[in-house]
């Protein structure tokens, strides 16, 4: 129930509510100021010394503590002003694979006449790197921002939080941005996945790896789902598999790469959907690595047979967004 009551007081005084689409600006409204630690002390210090005064009827006292009370008037509006009117603008966001940091790129945006300094932009979560930038006037400063992806699809950038305690420390001005902002996530690739499924005119064989059969190209160790007519039998006959020796499978070069067709419906109907995934996201790169063109089916998504990055990332994409 506090943690509830919490977050509404938060979203009421601190505007935390739905994600801000385009560029953000921060009006008085949205900057706070609240002393740091060291701004305590020294508040601390400035009455001991009017006390001092007082009780003693120190002129040079008073004097002092009037000074440094000044000063500390003073740094509030600096260290207001060093944050306040800002543009924030999100940029684009890298793609990755799920379980890998991504990056988002923030835009800050100064049209005031003075610079900014000791900006810290960050991640509003505890345990994430901050980075800290100085602003000249009429300009932008382009700050990218890591964060870990878990799951694939579309994971939305978290609320960044901007802060400085420009130019003495006693102050701190902070603010807050949700950015309507999102992250595309693919799936993550299965570690030693099958050889890619290959068809020959029409038929639909699986060859250990390659295009085709013409031609021999080397033996590599086995893989499960390799077809028994590809061990090479010359190799396995010369060690003892009961003493550890490993089978080994012949691999060939030839054919014809458009004969590659990832079918998401091809796979076993009894595999997790999200294993499935990743395989054929496995598979995506593999071909694309290897320069082959090959189709690509999921669901209702078909692609024709095809190569290059732009096919590549179609492919992901689809993966990515893929909803049963």
């Amino acid at each position: 129930m506090f943690t509830s009551i919490k977050k509404k007081l938060r979203k009421i005084v601190f505007l935390e509510s739905k994600p801000e689409s385009g560029e953000v600006f921060l009006s008085q409204r949205r900057v706070f100021t609240v002393p740091s630690k060291p701004g305590l002390v020294f508040v601390v210090l400035l009455l001991l010394m009017f006390l001092a005064a007082t009780n003693y009827s120190l002129n040079l006292g008073f004097g002092l503590t009037y000074v440094l009370g000044g000063v500390a008037l003073i740094n509030v509006f600096y260290a207001f002003r060093n944050l306040a009117y800002l543009h924030l603008l999100p940029g684009s966001a890298r793609s990755v694979f799920a379980g890998e940091e991504t990056e988002f790129t923030v835009y800050l945006i100064n049209r005031r006449a003075h610079a900014r300094y000791a900006i810290s932009v960050g991640f509003a979560d505890k345990g994430h790197p901050e980075k800290f930038v100085d602003i000249a006037a009429d300009s932008r400063i382009a700050v990218q921002l890591s964060y870990p992806t878990i799951s694939r699809g579309l994971q939305a950038i978290p609320r960044i939080r901007l802060q400085t305690y420009y130019p003495l420390g006693l102050l701190r001005a902070w603010s807050t941005w949700l950015a309507d902002a999102h992250a595309l996530v693919y799936p993550q690739p299965e570690v030693n996945a099958p050889p890619l499924p290959m068809s020959g005119q029409g038929k639909k064989t699986e060859v250990p790896g390659h295009a085709g059969d013409e031609d021999f190209a080397g033996v590599r160790a086995y893989q499960p789902g390799d077809p028994m007519k590809h061990l090479a039998w010359k190799q396995i006959a010369k060690v003892d598999t009961a003493l550890g020796g490993q089978l080994v499978t012949k691999q060939f070069a030839g054919g014809s790469g458009s004969d590659v067709m990832l079918d998401f419906s091809a796979l076993p109907g009894n595999m997790d959907v999200e294993l499935k995934l990743s395989r054929m996201s496995s598979w995506i790169l593999e071909a694309d690595q290897r320069g082959l063109t090959y189709g690509f089916r999921l669901g209702q998504i078909k692609y024709a047979a095809a190569s290059g990055p732009e096919h590549r990332d179609a492919c992901l994409r689809a993966l990515a967004l893929y909803d049963m």
